[in-house]
């Protein structure tokens, strides 16, 4: 089955050249031009034995062709004879070979004494994998031996090779001479405490080594000793993975101290090891002065609630760990308590698993508190937790305002029907979730009903886990018509109609906006035969088999080819590059299709390349859309090339490909000469520093780009120097965002720039004086309006010089400064500046610890600032005269109209002084007060206000201690109150009493349309009454609460 292999086709070919007579090749070649390119043969960068149905003889002869070989255990007789072994070691005496493959070929110790010969003279092999060779011990002193005077292998793979203590001794032997080597794999390799040791005293002076894996070892608490002293005086390891040995207690507490001072780890793995809660608090505490590990696994090590608590700690302060595996350790609800508040000041961490660890609902609410403000964790995996209803509909509530999870994995929890409803709910507005795993939580019929309306709303999410749920879309509908009009004798739907007036509407098919395959349960041929009713096409990676066959492709071509087709979505679809070339053809001739979305498809770099060719003659596709591809920089080279030429694309999404610095460099080539390209996206694509400059020198001529994304790319402070530059001639960017690239101290080019109208800096460590730079740019500059400052330590210092710029700017809008520490003076500094600012109307300063006086100071500002319409104080310790400040403020501002007070401790007293803020402040529409424990008088107090107050739309009262008296007279307000449209009471303490006084007062309410009484315990009978006011009130949502709307009398 396989095909001739151009190795054996060049041997065929200098066979016909010996019968003709030509000494070489290349003589023949002369005679016959036709064969020219036949007798170049080319380097041939990868041959796998025994898939290619070659010989080893044959590869041997043409050894000088081949870069990267891979011999998989043959077929054709036992691999490792003798005789095998040297034309193996001969195929290693050449000067292009650079990879080794021998996984799984039972080489034995013969086999690695043979390698180790030909790598003591061998000058260019990089890479050698023996993975589960049993090559023992004495292959392991052989490879040793070989290692001592190799200066080119970088990488070593001796995976499942029983080496033991004594192979793992002489390694580290040649550890201590050998200077090239970087990543050793010795996992299960029955290596104990001695071998580990050993290893140790080499790491000490080894100054190459990156990467050790001792997975699935012997070691224990010495071995871990011995490690934790290697690491204080090593500079070069990056990741060491110690996963599933027998570390406890004192082997974590001493790599907690060599923690404490090692600046080069990153990665950690203390996987299924039995450090338990001491060794956790250990870590915690180390986690704290600790500024490079970026990773840090302790799954299944018995850390519990303790362990859990101190590390939550840690994280508060912790500024670099972005990866934490908590799974199966049993930290239970206080754990996720302590955990999520952490989360609500952490800035950095992105991934936190938490799956088997029986948080429960509380946990879960806990967590989803956190998610509201937190603005970094993408992935959270809560499998496994005993989650049920309750918590499901506090991560719901979530979701609906969190802009930043992407993942979240809910599998094996009872959530059932009522918590499937409520994440459905969610995902009609959020944006930014694209997967969520349901599966294992008793979702019943009205839980897969309500998922799969959602779905039909939201096209970005992937719900995973959920079989059955989707209804008969309206293209099989429209097909099941067609047969019936058939069976009834009529040729068409539109003859059928004129006879059956009734089916009129079912007879006429609307065009379908939206198709989405695997959300709607349609096949692709149906897709097909229906294309021309289709608009808008979306198909994600199926649970119904492979998609992408080579009929498929076939398929998808056919689709394109139509004339109503405008957008095309196959994200997530895995069509790889043979899906994208077919469809690349397509394109050369579609005339209708402006938005083509080819995310997470594997295309690769010749996809990119076969796109690249069709846009060179499509003239329709306005937005391309390759994030997630892995490109690389040859895809993003051919795109570069095209764009030179092309006159149509405007949007181009690169996100996650692997372009590098080469890849930016071409397309900034292109911007030079391209005249309608406005949007570019390379979030994550480690231009570096060249990418940036070469990025910036287009922007000095390119007169169409206005919105640069860069977010995470390592460009440095010498990148932003030259974007800065760029910036000073620039006449047509107006939105730049730079998140997380380290850019430091930077904002000089913001005084000469005329056309930036949004800086997106957040966790940059700009620091004090970046900030001071930034002010004074912000003096002069006349265009910017919105100015991201997340997370960037300015400090007081910082926030003052931003204040001195405040003072005269007359364009900024928008101010971010969340988790800057800016304490007290940069508050009061800030007030100073906005009593005599005109144009700024929203300042954040969440996390910000600007307690009592610097509230105070700003509420003397709002007395006098006429344009400041939204503040956010979230969580800055202001208490109750913090509260009482701004209460005396409110009573004169006449233009604010969202204050944000969530998590400060205002107590009732707060809560009363607002109250009467209330009675006469007539701009205030939103007041988040939820977290602050305001109780029953608190409440009280605030529904006095609001029987008065005529502009209030929505109050947050979540989480503040309100019983059953705080319902009550809640209650009473709603009677006359005709302005407030949304109330949150989630997770107080209203009881049934509470929740029956509220229900007789929506009987009467005409205005109120959302009531959160999430996580309240009102009971069956408070559930019943609030089902009977909604069968009067038609207009509320009662959100947290399983009701049965009744038949009205």
């Amino acid at each position: 089955m396989f095909q001739t292999h151009p190795l054996d086709l060049h041997e065929i070919r200098s066979t016909i050249a010996s019968s003709l007579g030509r000494k070489d090749l290349a003589s023949c070649a002369r005679v016959s031009q036709d064969w020219n390119g036949s007798f170049t043969p080319p380097l041939y960068k990868s041959v796998v034995l025994p898939q290619l149905d070659l010989s080893l003889g044959s590869v041997e002869r043409y050894k000088h062709y081949i870069k990267h070989l891979t011999i998989k255990r043959a077929t054709n007789g036992e691999l490792w004879t003798s005789a095998e072994y040297k034309v193996t070691s001969s195929i290693m005496a050449n000067s292009t070979l650079t990879t080794l493959d021998l996984s799984e070929n039972s080489i034995g110790i013969n086999g690695a004494v043979a390698l180790s010969d030909a790598l003591k003279t061998n000058s260019t092999l990089s890479t050698l994998n023996l993975y589960k060779n049993s090559i023992r011990v004495n292959g392991a002193v052989a490879l040793s031996e070989a290692l001592k005077t190799n200066s080119t292998l970088t990488t070593l793979n001796l995976n499942y090779n029983w080496i033991g203590d004594n192979g793992a001794v002489a390694l580290s032997e040649a550890l201590k001479a050998n200077s090239t080597l970087t990543t050793l794999d010795l996992q299960n390799n029955s290596m104990g405490d001695n071998g580990t040791i050993a290893l140790s005293e080499a790491l000490k002076s080894n100054s190459a080594l990156t990467t050790l894996n001792l997975n699935n070892n012997w070691i224990e608490n010495n071995g871990a000793v011995a490690l934790s002293k290697a690491l204080k005086t090593n500079s070069t390891l990056t990741t060491l993975d110690l996963q599933n040995n027998s570390i406890g207690i004192y082997g974590a507490i001493e790599l907690s101290e060599a923690l404490k001072t090692n600046s080069t780890l990153i990665t950690l793995d203390l996987c299924e090891n039995s450090i338990g809660p001491s060794g956790a608090m250990a870590l915690s505490t180390a986690l704290k002065t600790n500024s490079t590990l970026t990773t840090l696994n302790l799954y299944k090590n018995s850390i519990r609630e303790n362990g859990a608590v101190a590390l939550s700690e840690a994280l508060k302060s912790n500024s670099t760990l972005t990866t934490l595996d908590l799974q199966g350790n049993s930290i239970g609800i206080n754990g996720a308590v302590a955990l999520s508040k952490a989360l609500k000041s952490n800035s950095t961490l992105t991934t936190l698993k938490l799956n088997g660890n029986t948080i429960g609902d509380n946990g879960a609410v806990a967590l989803s508190k956190a998610l509201k403000s937190n603005s970094t964790l993408t992935t959270l995996k809560l499998n496994g937790n005993t989650i049920g209803p309750n918590g499901a509909e506090a991560l719901s509530e979530t979701l609906k305002s969190n802009s930043t999870l992407t993942t979240l994995n809910m599998e094996h929890n009872p959530i059932g029907d009522t918590g499937a409803v409520a994440l459905a709910e969610a995902l009609k507005s959020n944006s930014t979730l694209t997967t969520l795993n349901l599966g294992y939580n008793s979702i019943g019929d009205n839980g897969f009903q309500a998922l799969s309306e959602a779905c039909s709303v939201n096209l970005t999410v992937t719900i995973k886990g959920i079989t059955n749920m989707f209804q008969t879309h309206p293209l099989e509908l429209h097909e099941i018509r067609s047969r019936i009009a058939s069976s009834l004798g009529f040729k068409d739907l539109a003859s059928c109609a004129r006879v059956s007036q009734d089916w009129n509407a079912s007879f006429t098919p609307p065009l379908y906006n939206y198709v989405v395959l695997s959300k709607h349960y349609l096949s692709m041929e149906s897709v097909e035969r229906n294309k021309h009713l289709i608009k808008h096409l979306t198909i994600e990676n199926p649970t119904y088999g492979k998609l992408w066959a080579a009929a498929k492709y076939k398929v998808i071509a056919s689709i394109v080819v139509n004339s109503t087709l405008t957008t095309l979505r196959l994200f997530d679809g895995s069509i790889e590059e043979n899906g994208a070339v077919t469809l690349s053809e397509t394109l050369k001739t579609n005339s209708t299709l402006t938005t083509l979305d080819l995310s997470r498809s594997l295309i690769r770099e010749n996809g990119a390349v076969a796109l690249s060719t069709a846009l060179k003659t499509n003239s329709t596709l306005t937005t391309l859309d390759l994030k997630y591809n892995s490109i690389g920089e040859n895809g993003a080279v051919a795109l570069s090339k095209v764009l030179k030429t092309n006159s149509t694309l405007t949007t181009l999404g690169l996100t996650n490909n692997s372009i590098g610095t080469y890849g930016a460099v071409a397309l900034s080539e292109s911007l030079k000469t391209n005249s309608t390209l406005t949007t570019l996206n390379l979030i994550r694509n480690s231009i570096g520093e060249k990418g940036a400059v070469a990025l910036s020198e287009a922007l000095k001529t390119n007169s169409t780009l206005t919105t640069l994304d860069l977010n995470y790319n390592s460009i440095g402070p010498n990148g932003a120097e030259a974007l800065s530059e760029a910036l000073k001639t620039n006449s047509t960017l107006t939105t730049l965002n730079l998140d997380a690239n380290t850019i430091g101290e930077n904002g000089a080019a913001l005084k000469t720039n005329s056309t930036l109208t949004t800086l997106d800096l957040n966790y940059n460590s700009i620091g004090i004086n970046g900030a001071v730079a930034l002010s004074e740019a912000l003096k002069t500059n006349s265009t910017l309006t919105t100015l991201n400052l997340d997370g960037n330590s300015i400090g007081e210092n910082g926030a003052v010089a931003l204040s001195e710029a405040l003072k005269t700017n007359s364009t900024l809008t928008t101010l971010d400064l969340t988790n800057n520490s800016i304490g007290i003076n940069g508050a009061v500094a800030l007030s100073e500046a906005l009593k005599t600012n005109s144009t700024l109307t929203t300042l954040n300063l969440t996390f910000n610890s600007i307690r009592i006086n610097g509230a105070v100071a700003l509420s003397e500002a709002l007395k006098t600032n006429s344009t400041l319409t939204t503040l956010n104080l979230y969580a800055n310790s202001i208490g109750e005269n913090g509260a009482e400040a701004l209460s005396e403020a409110l009573k004169t501002n006449s233009t604010l109209t969202t204050l944000n007070l969530d998590a400060n401790t205002i107590g009732e007293n707060g809560a009363v002084a607002l109250s009467e803020a209330l009675k006469t402040n007539l701009t205030l529409t939103t007041l988040d007060l939820m977290g602050n424990s305001i109780g029953d008088n608190g409440a009280v107090a605030l529904s006095e206000a609001l029987k008065i107050n005529s502009t209030l739309t929505t109050l947050n009262l979540g989480y503040n201690s309100i019983g059953k008296n705080g319902a009550q007279a809640l209650s009473e307000a709603l009677n006359t109150n005709s302005t407030l449209i949304t109330l949150d009471l989630s997770r107080n303490s209203i009881e049934e009493s509470g929740a029956v006084a509220l229900s007789t007062a929506l009987k009467t309410n005409s205005t109120l349309t959302t009531l959160d009484m999430g996580c309240n315990l009102i009971g069956d009978n408070g559930a019943q009454a609030l089902s009977e006011a909604c069968s009067v009130n038609l207009t509320v949502t009662i959100k947290g609460v399983v009701l049965h709307r009744l038949s009205t009398p």
